[in-house]
């Protein structure tokens, strides 16, 4: 039973909903078995639906029946109405939290019931939950095609002579279908980018072609998606990242939260591409700042949480841009948001990444030492770092001593890919800068242009730098 559909759902209750849930199972209108109520009792007690041992089925079926022999078909029975019910909750929650929706399916009863004042009162009431409904994303968007439906409908059923709001309907549909096109085919972008995949995105010339015309890009669910897109697929990406950017700051209070930071990560990861594949610098200060501000505004923080990931970046970010102060600060006042599992390390690292790069040395190193990060790349990086902490202090046995340490945990740990790449790299040009004959200009020279035309080799400029002051 421990993996069973039933406690799957079940573990995903709030308290709050827990207690709601609790008293549609007490009503005889949802359920009438008390089998029932004593499961649900019982799972939702003390530790039940987190550790395994009291979900054995022969231990939940003596609770529930205690003076019966196991019987697994009842047991499974008093489960099989137990996840009906609990559904069929669900479905009433989900209907219950979009009022539009809810209320819109009651003046479709009153119209199929041919009750025209309480229909005309209903879908008036409708009307006026639209204007003020607090989103402008595509949601709202298909509810307002689904109220002008409605009321066709409610027309239709009386005299055809009447006015009829076909063209109100026809021109919702359409708003409805670009915005969800849009944002359907910037999420396939997205995913294509990251997984190789190749999509066909059906149709999408022509909704682009027919978005640009009229007044549509005045709408906040349709403009955003369509600049996203263009600025990923075309040549003047940086003029429609910008009203991208525009766009985002004139309407992020029409977004809910989790298409919001959706939004926003589609605006990143295109920051993202442009400094990292095509060498833009000034990149990194869009980059920062759509971070700042979606940190600020808790709009990258989902379930009280911030991706270690983002935490990294923008950490990453700001110190390239040299704000370190905000990032100081940051460390402090965010930290309590990442994953408890990797909070410590993760802070420990970024506080030494902050130290080296304002060339506090000394507190840096101590930090490092300290560490044995469980991420391979975060302990390579933090070996690197003591590397060039340690020429520059001239420690040469530490520095040599760490050199063949960093060469065997590599052996060890078996890294691949370009990160083998970069940080043999890092190890080769290290020790030709320790061997170099500081007289021999000649040597340095082509020692310069030698690291020039390695790659990938992250710290290019400091060999260089170094290569100079010798």
């Amino acid at each position: 039973m421990e993996n069973s559909h039933l406690t799957a759902v079940m573990r995903t209750f709030s308290k709050k909903e827990a207690r709601d849930l609790r008293k549609w199972l007490n009503s005889p209108v949802h359920n009438q078995r008390e089998d029932v109520i004593l499961l649900f009792e019982y799972l939702m007690a003390g530790a039940h639906l987190e550790d395994d041992k009291f979900l054995h089925k022969e231990r939940v079926f003596s609770k529930l029946f205690p003076d019966e022999a196991y019987d697994d078909a009842k047991l499974r029975q008093s489960m099989h109405f137990l996840l009906k019910s609990v559904e069929e909750f669900l479905i009433y929650q989900e209907l219950h939290d979009d009022e539009v929706r809810s209320r819109m399916a009651l003046a479709s009863v009153y119209r199929k019931r041919k009750l025209d004042k309480a229909f005309q009162k209903t879908i008036k009431s409708v009307e006026t939950l639209q204007e003020d409904a607090p989103y402008r994303n595509e949601q709202f968007l298909r509810n307002e095609y689904l109220l002008q439906l409605e009321k066709y409908n409610f027309q239709e059923g009386k005299k055809r002579t009447i006015e009829m709001n076909l063209q109100t309907v026809s021109d919702a549909l359409d708003m409805t279908f670009l915005a969800d096109k849009l944002r359907q085919s910037c999420l396939m972008l997205a995913h294509q980018a990251v997984y190789k995949a190749q999509y066909n995105i059906g149709l999408l010339d022509e909704v682009l072609h027919f978005a640009e015309r009229g007044a549509y890009l005045q709408h906040p669910a349709i403009a955003i998606y369509y600049y996203g897109y263009k600025a990923v697929t075309d040549e003047s990406g940086e003029e429609y990242f910008q009203h991208l950017r525009q766009e985002i700051q004139k309407n992020k209070d029409h977004f809910p939260h989790s298409e919001l930071r959706d939004i926003y990560l589609m605006a990143i990861n295109y920051s993202i591409r442009q400094v990292n594949k095509m060498g833009k610098e000034h990149y990194l200060r869009e980059l920062f700042e759509l971070y700042r501000n979606g940190i600020e505004n808790k709009i990258l923080i989902e379930n009280n949480e911030l991706s270690r990931f983002t935490f990294r970046n923008t950490i990453n970010t700001g110190i390239s841009l040299k704000e370190f102060d905000w990032i100081n600060n940051f460390i402090d006042e965010y930290q309590i948001y990442l994953p408890a599992q990797h909070r410590e390390n993760l802070v420990q690292f970024s506080r030494a990444r902050l130290h080296f790069a304002k060339k506090e040395y000394k507190k840096a190193m101590r930090l490092l030492a300290q560490s044995d990060f469980d991420d391979i790349l975060t302990n390579l990086y933090g070996k690197s770092m003591l590397i060039m902490m340690y020429y520059e202090e001239e420690e040469m046995d530490a520095l040599e001593s760490l050199i063949e340490s960093m060469r065997t945990y590599m052996r060890r740990k078996e890294v691949m890919g370009s990160y083998k790449h970069i940080y043999s790299n890092l190890i080769k040009y290290t020790k030709k800068l320790i061997r170099i004959n500081p007289f021999d200009k000649e040597e340095k020279d082509k020692l310069a242009q030698e690291i020039k035309g390695t790659s990938p080799l992250p710290e290019k400029e400091w060999f260089l730098k170094q290569l100079e002051k010798i």
